[in-house]
């Protein structure tokens, strides 16, 4: 990494100001040489009426914990956007928190595919997303 991985972390934080990441509280947690990790409460917020995480709030952590990871690890001259995402719900949950690692599973120059595992406080799985990216060069 071209930066210290508190550097990073704090990076990737100061890019959730006055967006989606703010509104959903996501907060970047942990940085490796491959994977990014953030994790977002569990609240009314992001309840479905009836009172449990909205499958749409998961998909936006999946979708945000990767597109960081493909900047982190793609490089800084480049925008990236999220070209596929299929999640697949398998656990309710209604408060605490939820974690979702990103791990790269192709490294192309032009598409990247990410595995996101999203999980509970005590490591069960919530929903498991697959997630493509595109990057475009400036």
């Amino acid at each position: 990494m071209e930066y210290s991985k508190k550097e990073t972390l704090a990076k990737l934080n100061a890019m959730c100001k006055n967006n989606l990441l703010e509104t959903l509280e996501i907060e970047f947690t942990d940085v490796t040489e491959d994977t990014v990790i953030a994790r977002m409460p569990v609240t009314t917020k992001v309840h479905q009426p009836d009172g449990i995480l909205h499958g749409g709030a998961s998909v936006a952590l999946a979708e945000s914990v990767g597109s960081a990871g493909a900047y982190i690890f793609l490089g800084k001259d480049a925008q990236i956007r999220g070209i596929e995402i299929a999640a697949n719900h398998v656990k309710s949950i209604r408060d605490g928190y939820v974690y979702a690692k990103a791990k790269i599973l192709h490294k192309g120059r032009t598409t990247q595919l990410w595995h996101i595992p999203i999980v509970n406080e005590d490591d069960q799985l919530i929903s498991l997303v697959k997630l493509t990216t595109l990057t475009l060069r400036t």
